[in-house]
């Protein structure tokens, strides 16, 4: 599986799940899922699927070529259609109608798999049957997206300020509500960076 590590900080598993192609608002978007494995790799990393059903869903994968590939293809569409879901949101703007049908088709696939299981201290939700490890990871992130969207921390969704096209999508969840970067070690830093360089050519002028 993949060896890059994947960054799990979004806020919002479907969050997590749209920025696995970095710099995702640019032109030239860098894709960091380029095939089941390390798809199955993000999901591990996410918490979707144990070490075990992993194993599992790369054997599949391996005996079922072409199942996989379309598993994997309907996965990327569900990604990029969360992306620009969110990505709408995140700028005031209105999703587009033929996303959020994507997304809902998605979801009641995954919701007729679904139950109420119970736990120590409660209930949450788990999957009926065995289900494959790709139908999983579709299945949360459509649920997980449904979730967000009927949150009270939808007005907290954020796209990173950068002007390159960083696109990075996140829940804020500072104090104030303020946060403006993916990470200050990273575009945070250019801005500031930037910033800094420019009041000096003011200052020198």
């Amino acid at each position: 599986m993949s060896e890059f590590h994947f960054d799990i900080e979004a806020g919002a598993l479907c969050l997590d799940f749209a920025n696995t192609a970095e710099w995702h608002a640019s032109d030239q978007p860098l894709e960091r899922l380029n095939d089941s494995a390390d798809l199955v790799a993000w999901a591990v990393a996410a918490g979707i699927l144990d070490e075990a059903q992993a194993r599992a869903t790369l054997d599949w994968a391996e005996r079922s070529p072409d199942a996989a590939a379309e598993a994997f293809e309907l996965a990327i569409w569900l990604r990029e259609t969360v992306y620009r879901i969110f990505a709408a949101i995140a700028l005031d703007i209105t999703p587009d109608a033929e996303d959020l049908t994507g997304l809902n088709h998605v979801l009641s696939l995954a919701m007729a798999r679904t139950r109420i299981e119970p736990v120590e201290g409660g209930f949450t939700w788990g999957w009926a049957g065995d289900l494959p490890g790709m139908v999983l990871i579709s299945g949360s992130v459509a649920r997980s997206a449904a979730e967000l969207l009927t949150s009270d921390r939808l007005d907290r969704l954020r796209q990173c300020a950068d002007d390159r096209g960083c696109g990075y999508l996140f829940v804020d969840t500072s104090r104030n509500g303020s946060r403006r970067w993916c990470s200050m070690k990273s575009c945070g830093n250019r801005a500031k960076a930037k910033r800094h360089y420019d009041r000096q050519v003011v200052d020198n002028n």
